[in-house]
């Protein structure tokens, strides 16, 4: 529920893939439950508090577990980086994989999937100025593009 005063426009759904070493045995599957993932040495993208940690660690503890990180960053490049280099398995949104490292593997993950939402807000207060609703609707093709 948006706060009073703010107008949301549902840009898309980013569903979190499970990026894998090629190497890694669950590679031989298409989709993976999350709670597979459960013993696995995790490399966190998420950071240290925000929304998108939230949606993973939510989804973590509806399949009954807690991640255990072994390593960190801060942006999805250095991620599969290390993911790679053997460090670990990480569960990143797959908008930010545009780019892949061609040493990992992305499966769909589920039960549950965890999925990013994508919103615009504006002002409601804010004139329907064509500049303004331009802005929204770029944003909305780039999105869905």
């Amino acid at each position: 529920m948006p706060p009073t005063g703010i107008r949301v426009c549902h840009l898309a759904d980013d569903p979190y893939r499970a990026v894998l070493p090629r190497n890694h045995p669950l590679t031989e599957r298409r989709v993976i439950d999350l709670a597979e993932l459960a013993d696995e040495p995790w490399v966190d993208t998420e950071g240290v508090a925000g929304p998108c940690r939230e949606i993973v660690r939510d989804a973590c503890a509806a399949a009954g577990f807690s991640p255990d990180s072994s390593v960190a960053s801060q942006d999805h490049a250095t991620a599969q980086g290390f993911v790679a280099a053997g460090m670990g398995i990480g569960p990143m949104p797959l908008m930010g994989l545009r780019n892949r490292h061609p040493d990992v593997v992305l499966r769909k993950v589920r039960r549950p999937d965890p999925i990013r939402v994508i919103c615009a807000a504006t002002r409601e207060t804010a004139p329907s100025q064509s500049a303004l609703q331009g802005f929204v609707d770029a944003v909305l093709e780039a999105a869905t593009g």
